[in-house]
């Protein structure tokens, strides 16, 4: 379960900003908190903000941290995958001024294991610069601790303390560790049982950009989980859940036909059934010709099925893309609905939709905004510790919609009209 996402000095990001899943002390929805020892935990956080804001740069922020994690010794050393190298997107500073230009990105996060019963808290991190690791640490609290965190690991030029793993994978750590790998990738893979758990644990953060097509195609023609409806199970799941919003859709199949030369993998060819008006007969309609509201729904569910029954993460960029507002009402209700949601999953998503700003659906501690300021610098905050102009904090019965369109919270578009564009 994630608690926070920190990260410091990634593009359009130079300072340290928080996206923080810890639930404040706010009452409305307090039912739908996850408890991990002492601390309560939301199940979903909204991301909202004018384009260029900094919105995307929080999810690619994430994308490379959990995407080093998983592949860092890939890139020990003069071995390095050509075609891994330009799959990881390499951190960019914040490139406004020549301090920052040329210091390392920062990406930390908080977070439990899934079925973890002694419910530690676990603090991760590193930075990154010129393709080597600055520093990198791990360090844990237990449950109902208030005290600081205790030391697992830490790592610098300088220093090396391993004395939180187990002794007889320390030896093998220290003579293999280089300077491009991540420790935790390279303990997991020397088998160290908690470095194992959590190189898991972010093999299991699962993070999709709605608003890019070429990764939308990718996954409708069998990228990432979309394998997974090769199975009959799925695919009768599937329907049923397609069915939810286009009762037209009747039955579905997939199979696989000859190998795609880019993904280097045979492709998917879906087709779903549609009842016949003047016959009884059923007609098989190939996917790409579905709607694009039905593609993206597709596209969706077995990222969907898989996070709601295994308790994982799941960041979306542009969730509102091609989907109808009430659609997207209904993806992010299903995370807040204990009865649906029984294992804990959590969503974090952009969107452009101000339909979702509502306070029937959302607490504030929720709810975020970016926003760019004249420097170039984009902050990332809260509505619950957003302070108005009155110095007063947000009220949970304000209609949150509506100010923030008014720009009472910033993070909206400056519009200065296109006066002399065309002339």
């Amino acid at each position: 379960m994630l608690l926070k996402f920190k990260f410091k000095n990634y593009k359009s990001f130079k300072n340290e900003v928080c996206l923080d899943l810890t639930a404040t002390k706010i009452t409305e929805f307090s039912d739908r908190n996850i408890k991990v020892g002492n601390i309560k935990v939301l199940p979903v956080a909204s991301i909202f903000g004018a384009n260029a804001s900094g919105k995307s740069n929080v999810m690619e922020a994430l994308r490379f941290m959990v995407s080093y994690v998983l592949m860092s010794l890939n890139f020990a050393g003069s071995q390095i995958n050509p075609e891994l190298q330009n799959r990881i997107i390499k951190p960019t500073p914040f490139l406004f001024d020549l301090k920052s230009r040329n210091e390392g990105s920062m990406f930390e996060m908080y977070f439990a294991l899934n079925n973890d019963d002694t419910e530690k808290i676990y603090q991760y991190g590193f930075i990154f610069n010129n393709n080597v690791i600055e520093e990198e640490w791990l360090y844990y609290k237990a449950k109902t601790s208030r005290e600081e965190f205790k030391n697992i690991f830490y790592r610098s030029k300088e220093e090396n303390d391993f004395s939180g793993l187990e002794k007889d994978k320390v030896k093998n750590i220290k003579v293999s560790m280089q300077k491009e790998t991540l420790v935790l990738t390279l303990g997991a893979k020397l088998k160290e049982t908690l470095l194992g758990n959590i190189y898991s644990w972010f093999a299991g953060i699962i993070d999709l950009n709605l608003g890019n097509d070429k990764e939308e195609y990718w996954i409708s023609q069998g990228g990432g989980l979309s394998r997974l409806m090769l199975e009959r199970k799925m695919q009768e799941a599937a329907v049923k859940f397609l069915s939810s919003f286009d009762d037209s859709i009747k039955g579905m199949e997939a199979k696989e036909k000859e190998i795609n030369p880019i993904m280097k993998q045979k492709i998917i060819e879906v087709n779903f059934h549609h009842q016949m008006n003047d016959s009884d007969k059923k007609i098989g309609l190939p996917l790409l010709l579905e709607s694009a509201g039905t593609r993206k729904m597709f596209t969706l569910f077995p990222y969907l099925n898989n996070v709601i029954h295994n308790g994982q993460v799941l960041f979306i960029d542009e969730l509102n893309s091609r989907l109808h507002p009430l659609l997207l009402r209904t993806i992010v209700q299903m995370f807040l609905n204990k009865d649906i949601n029984k294992h804990n999953a959590q969503l974090v998503f952009t969107s452009h939709d101000v339909w979702q700003l509502k306070s029937d659906i959302m607490r504030r501690d929720e709810i975020w905004f970016t926003e760019k300021n004249e420097e170039g610098i984009s902050n990332l905050y809260s509505l619950s510790d957003f302070v108005g102009d009155d110095g007063e904090k947000i009220r949970k019965d304000e209609d949150y919609q509506k100010n923030y369109l008014l720009g009472k919270y910033g993070a909206i578009p400056v519009l200065k009209g296109f006066e002399g564009v065309f002339d």
